[in-house]
């Protein structure tokens, strides 16, 4: 019994000197009131500053929206981003993220580890991956699609 408890400290040892690396190679989200100093519809009315992307199946139903501030040009995606050529396609966009994904959307700045802002993220729906590239490039992987009985992935 004594024996499994010094196995026990040194696996647990192990796990955490084994994560104790990751966050200087992921970034994170930080949620931003909806009544701040930016909104998304501050994004959508000055959408010209941006390089901004969606992913999803088409503009009536997204998973998320990314703004790339155009003088950054530091946000990479997935493969299953989609460029936004139009402000009327964004603002369609933007208003299909609840209907579709039947989560309340909200904003968040994409962060590097360090703090670093990145650009925005406009999403409502699950885990979101940010892994680091070099110190001046981030990688935003694919969103993840809800599951809802009668709807989305069945």
């Amino acid at each position: 019994m004594y024996n499994n408890r010094g196995l026990n400290l040194f696996l647990i040892a192990l796990v955490i000197s084994g994560c104790a690396g990751w966050p200087k190679h992921y970034g994170k989200l930080k949620s931003l009131p909806k009544q701040g100093e930016v909104t998304i519809g501050d994004l959508v009315n000055n959408w010209e500053d941006y390089h901004i992307y969606y992913t999803g199946l088409d503009a009536k139903s997204p998973l998320g929206v990314v703004f790339n501030p155009k003088n950054k040009d530091s946000i990479l995606l997935g493969d299953m981003w989609k460029k936004v050529l139009h402000q009327k396609d964004l603002i369609t966009i933007t208003e299909w993220i609840y209907p579709y994904t039947y989560y309340e959307p909200w904003l968040s700045e994409i962060l590097g580890p360090d703090g670093q802002f990145f650009g925005y993220l406009y999403h409502s729906y699950g885990p979101v991956v940010l892994k680091m590239v070099d110190d001046r490039k981030i990688y935003v992987y694919n969103l993840e699609e809800p599951w809802v009985e009668g709807h989305v992935g069945d």
